[in-house]
């Protein structure tokens, strides 16, 4: 696209900060997974139970990001990302302040309680950056959009695991690694408060057709009723295959993410105050960074803008990472923990490039500039449904059985071996993305204009 260099800057002023807030709304969701071990061992909590709380929140996440996409669709993006933002800052100074003294009565329950509360409000993430950008940028350039947002999601990653690793290293108590996140989304609210707005017109700017399908009529700006909003989004026979391959790449996705630490801390022996620990956060953002740009780079470029394709490929690969994980070599040495943490950086790189494509590029492809955020909401909410059985289902399986098949030792919570690979995670895991790939030859033609409108 032909864009002046003043609209491109003033793009950039708009989703760059959204950029930020999304990547900040992160720290305040994944600081869970770094210290969810250490909540456990402090409260005699196992993997199953901490996985209550994880399954509470991602379901929540779930439904209320089906329920808010639509509300972003009728009052904007920009609205979305300052209700989201404020809500998950509150949310994360509450939690902060409940751990104060480390002694916290029913805290199943009340973990529980405020992590949906805040899985509630980061739900309107995902949902404002996609409906914001959906104004902004045209089919053609979505593609490496989807690189963009995938970038974004590894940032996010990046901070919460190697900024909350050092600042539970450095500050020996768990608030730091909540109010920290929470200052940083209250001062991105601001800025968004500042830059952020809907669509070029809203800056002064024209507004341009997306080449989406859905800009017949730019001057009206009036929002679609929500019965044909739903109807939009279900009546989609590419949109319904995409949210079932979602609930795939949810599993995948939070399968990984949320049992790395002891994956790393149990098999590996490499602990979240060493050094090396903090290097998976750059791994996870390295390999997210590289599979989002590398997967809208090979969609734009290789497939004429048909996003399937190159998702089918990134599946395919998930299991080869996946496999490699299962492995556990050089268990006990250096080179295997630095192994280890290359290995996840690696499959992020594959689990990420999906997610950004699909949640990111193809529901702005399918939804178009109307119905973004119903479809986001739908692609993600889903997802999350799936992730939600990664915290109680994976956990119960782990508690059961172990990385390796091996029982848990009767009330002591532990191994009674060092176990010598990781074939029950990664196996759990691995049909999803088998499945996901499978989805993909079914819309393996599908892109924007093919009857998403």
């Amino acid at each position: 696209m032909n864009h002046t260099p003043a609209f491109r800057l003033r793009r950039f002023l708009n989703w760059f900060p959204l950029g930020l807030t999304y990547a900040a709304m992160y720290m305040g969701r994944y600081n869970f997974n770094i210290v969810k071990n250490d909540i456990g061992a402090w409260y005699h909590l196992d993997k199953g139970q901490m996985g209550i709380i994880a399954t509470a929140g991602f379901w929540t996440y779930g439904l209320s990001v089906a329920l808010n996409g639509p509300l972003a669709d009728y009052f904007g993006g920009r609205k979305a990302i300052l209700v989201g933002a404020l809500g998950a800052a509150a949310v994360n100074v509450g939690i902060g302040f409940m751990f104060l003294d480390n002694h916290v009565s029913q805290i199943l329950l009340s973990m529980s309680l405020l992590w949906s509360l805040n899985m509630y409000f980061q739900s309107f993430g995902a949902l404002s950056v996609v409906k914001v950008n959906s104004t902004w940028f045209h089919v053609k350039e979505r593609g490496v959009f989807g690189g963009i947002f995938g970038t974004m999601i590894s940032s996010g990653y990046f901070l919460a695991t190697t900024i909350g690793a050092w600042l539970l290293a450095s500050f020996h108590s768990w608030t730091v690694i909540w109010f920290v996140p929470a200052a940083a989304m209250a001062f991105m609210f601001g800025v968004d408060w500042l830059l952020v707005r809907n669509r070029p017109s809203h800056a002064g700017l024209a507004d341009f057709d997306t080449g989406d399908g859905s800009n017949a009529h730019l001057a009206e700006d009036a929002p679609l009723p929500l019965r044909d909003l739903i109807r939009r989004v279900f009546r989609n026979p590419i949109i319904v295959a995409l949210i079932f391959a979602e609930f795939c790449t949810g599993f995948v996705r939070q399968g990984v993410m949320l049992y790395f630490t002891e994956y790393l801390q149990e098999i590996y022996h490499l602990g979240k105050k060493e050094h090396l620990f903090w290097w998976t956060g750059i791994a996870f953002m390295g390999g997210g960074i590289l599979g989002g740009l590398l997967c809208g780079w090979m969609s734009d470029r290789l497939f004429q803008s048909r996003r399937p394709p190159v998702a089918f490929v990134f599946y395919l690969i998930q299991v080869v990472m996946l496999v490699l994980l299962g492995l556990t070599l050089g268990q006990g040495t250096r080179g295997g923990q630095i192994w280890a943490v290359v290995l996840l950086g690696l499959t992020a790189m594959f689990i990420f490039g999906v997610h950004g494509m699909l949640s990111g590029t193809a529901s702005m492809d399918f939804g178009g500039r109307k119905a973004a955020a119903t479809v986001t909401g739908a692609l993600d909410g889903i997802q999350y449904i799936g992730s939600g059985l990664t915290g109680f289902g994976l956990g119960w399986i782990l508690k059961t059985y172990g990385w390796d098949g091996t029982p848990l030792v009767a009330g002591a919570g532990l191994h009674s071996h060092q176990p010598t690979h990781a074939w029950v995670w990664v196996g759990a895991i691995i049909p999803f993305s088998l499945i996901g790939a499978f989805i993909m030859t079914r819309i393996w033609g599908a892109k924007a204009g093919s009857g998403a409108h």
